[in-house]
């Protein structure tokens, strides 16, 4: 049996159609053959997975660099800790320095003075042991020696700086006078009798004077 043949295909059937085109392969940079289409719907399938990519990025490297900028303060503050607390052990070394050095220099100044009181007081001593002497012999001698001794005393209380204070006939004044008693008398507030003579040394006490105060009836 013998089949039929079709009409014959015109060189026009040949040629590929607009949707065969449509389909056709491209090359990729890769060297695979990707279809067109294929790749489009890659890049939207990408874009809807991952919404805001960019904006992502941008946050977390914004993060980054703040971290970055805390680290670096964080070893400049410790920096600056271990250079103040040089410093500070610094300051702790030259002040007990100085403070030794301080009452190193009060106690030879302590020592300086004591022995120049007892240099000036040593010349009284003498005029005392004369005194007794003599008035061992004579009792009558004894009382003006003994107020020439008391005067040359006073006279080195001065050259030390020091004031008698505590009269008889001052006006009583608490800073430097104690009253041990209160008595009548013409006057209010007038030493009519010393039982211990007081000193002072400029504007400070030394030691109060004890003292009688006369106050009108």
């Amino acid at each position: 049996m013998f089949r039929k043949r079709g009409p014959k295909m015109t060189d026009d059937q040949h040629k590929p159609t607009d949707t065969a085109e449509a389909t056709a392969k491209t090359v990729n940079e890769d060297g695979l053959d990707v279809p067109d289409t294929e790749a489009d719907n890659m890049a939207e399938d990408a874009e809807t997975a991952f919404p805001g990519m960019d904006g992502l990025d941008e946050g977390m490297l914004g993060q980054v660099q703040e971290m970055m900028a805390k680290l670096e303060r964080a070893d400049e503050l410790e920096k600056e800790n271990a250079d103040l607390k040089g410093r500070l052990a610094r300051l702790a070394t030259d002040f007990d320095s100085y403070r030794r050095r301080t009452q190193e220099d009060v106690n030879a100044a302590q020592g300086q003075g004591v022995s120049k009181a007892a240099e000036a007081l040593m010349p009284v001593y003498d005029d005392m042991d004369r005194a007794v002497t003599m008035g061992a012999a004579d009792p009558a001698k004894l009382i003006p020696g003994m107020q020439a001794v008391q005067g040359k005393i006073l006279g080195v209380f001065a050259g030390l700086g020091l004031e008698a204070t505590g009269k008889e006939g001052e006006a009583f004044d608490p800073q430097w006078h104690e009253a041990l008693q209160v008595v009548p008398g013409d006057e209010d507030d007038v030493i009519v009798q010393v039982y211990q003579l007081g000193f002072r040394m400029g504007d400070r006490l030394v030691r109060p004077a004890r003292v009688v105060v006369s106050r009108k009836g």
